[in-house]
């Protein structure tokens, strides 16, 4: 009877458990714009969503369908290149805090000419606070798939099991594949060998693509998680859409006839890939019987950089001004989506965080907001004095304005790109940009978004009294994360007010 009854106690508790700690994944396309994708995020003047051409151009069902059962973002936010968002995903903090301010380079300090010199290009190590680290301490089976981009060659960052997770399937240093061919064995026996990616041997000579094999893989390591009865979070990180931009033979098909060209044509195939393998890890998901008790999270994790024409600095984010590692819009907003995988709204744990359906959330959100999010779906409490610069988006899951947060976003880059050594903060419906190397460009951008959401006019010098006010709010928000600004001759180059 005793027996019994313990054995009883140890069910609910273990179902109990199961409630509190819901099964994740983060599924992450590299370099994906907020325009890459048939879903529409953008809306009109009363909200409600509007397709542009681009929006035409791609096909992506599986995202379509996991933007009518969930919710998506249409001003989320992103740092302009890779490594800084990644690193913010992992940590909770803006990029100016941890000081990942530009993409790794693997080999060398990619600083720039200008570039601080103490920035952290050495990335992720073992002593950081890291989502998978805290997850894994809480019980969960922690998997990364496919690109890293933690840290350069030979530092702890390298390798993510140094950094909390279980499983490392593929991720390393590199941030693009030297191949998406498994014939090719992916960059080891064609393409770019320096940039080969590591560890699916088992596909190498197989007519197989990258975004497949990778996604079978995944599959695969959800499945064993469930086996071993523990929650799992899988970082699900696709290397597409990044260059080199291959054509994934299973979808050139439906580009052929677009008049675009075949680098674009290319480009189309790695999202309709991506957008498959969302499909098919869904399904497994569901065919598990965990689809009820699974969170997923959708995003791009930089402005897109599809091989498009620019045209006065509108391309591939179009009608979004700019592109990946440029400061304007399109270098920055970036897909977001949530959902449980399997909707129920009697489900315990989807109770604790419920996310309305087929809804557009306008309030600002960004990529800071991922790790306090997932901390408090996993019951997780962080050392108190561990500073996380992103809110909790259980009140904007709902499809309601969260008060209580505010709505600033820093992108700090001081460093040498297309857009180089500027800082900008969004704050509401403002926006203020400073180059501290002006060049061709002003010194001083100032957009009011709600107005002019595609940045056409510059209204530096006709809104003195508001530049004032952002240039303000923007170096308060340089100094309350340390940031390092660049610096000329060992000099550090100054944050001039207007």
């Amino acid at each position: 009877m005793i027996l019994a009854f313990l054995f009883i106690l140890a069910s609910c508790s273990e179902s109990k458990q199961k409630n509190i700690q819901p099964n994740i994944i983060i599924f992450l396309v590299d370099d994906m714009g907020i325009m890459d994708t048939s879903l529409p995020f953008l809306t009109d003047s009363l909200g409600h969503p509007q397709k542009y051409p681009l929006n035409e151009y791609y096909r992506t069902p599986n995202m379509e369908k996991l933007g009518e059962q969930g919710i998506r973002f249409n001003n989320f936010y992103a740092h302009s290149v890779c490594s800084p968002s990644r690193t913010t995903i992992m940590t909770g903090q803006n990029s100016a805090r941890h000081r990942v301010t530009n993409w790794i380079n693997s080999e060398n300090n990619n600083r720039g000419e200008y570039g601080p010199a103490n920035w952290n290009w050495k990335g992720l190590d073992k002593s950081m606070i890291t989502l998978p680290k805290v997850l894994q301490q809480a019980g969960y089976k922690t998997i990364h798939v496919g690109k890293a981009h933690f840290g350069p060659f030979g530092s702890e960052g390298e390798d993510p099991l140094n950094l909390g997770f279980d499983v490392n399937i593929a991720g390393c240093s590199i941030g693009k594949p030297g191949s998406y061919l498994g014939i090719e064995a992916f960059g080891h026996s064609g393409g770019n060998k320096k940039r080969a990616v590591p560890g699916l041997e088992k596909y190498h000579g197989k007519d197989i693509f990258l975004t497949e094999a990778l996604t079978r893989e995944a599959n695969l390591a959800i499945s064993k998680a469930k086996e071993e009865g523990k929650p799992f979070f899988l970082h699900m990180s696709h290397y597409a859409v990044h260059a080199p931009f291959y054509s994934d033979p299973r979808f050139a098909e439906n580009y052929k006839d677009s008049g675009k060209s075949v680098k674009a044509q290319a480009y189309a195939t790695l999202i309709e890939g991506v957008d498959k393998s969302l499909g098919d890890i869904i399904q497994h998901v569901k065919e598990l019987g965990l689809g009820e008790n699974t969170l997923i999270l959708f995003l791009g994790d930089n402005g897109s950089d599809a091989p498009l024409p620019i045209k006065n600095n509108y391309s591939s984010s179009l009608p979004l001004k700019g592109k990946k590692a440029e400061h304007w819009e399109g270098g920055m907003r970036v897909p977001f989506m949530a959902s449980w995988i399997t909707p129920d709204n009697d489900e315990n744990c989807q109770k604790k965080i419920p996310i309305s359906n087929n809804i557009i959330q306008e309030q600002m959100a960004s990529i800071m907001d991922i790790f306090p999010s997932l901390c408090y779906a996993a019951n997780i409490d962080l050392p108190a004095d561990y500073i996380i610069d992103g809110f909790n988006l259980k009140t904007q899951f709902a499809g309601t304005k969260n008060n209580n947060r505010n709505e600033l976003f820093l992108n700090h880059y001081p460093h040498k790109h297309r857009s180089s050594y500027f800082s900008s903060l969004v704050q509401s419906e403002w926006k203020v940009v400073y180059h501290f190397q002006p060049g061709e460009k002003p010194e001083y951008e100032l957009f009011n978004l709600k107005v002019d959401p595609f940045e056409t006019n510059n209204l530096a010098k006709n809104e003195p009294k508001e530049l004032r006010r952002m240039m303000k709010a923007l170096a308060t928000e340089l100094e309350r994360k340390g940031a390092l600004l660049p610096q000329r001759d060992e000099k550090l180059l100054e944050l001039k007010m207007p």
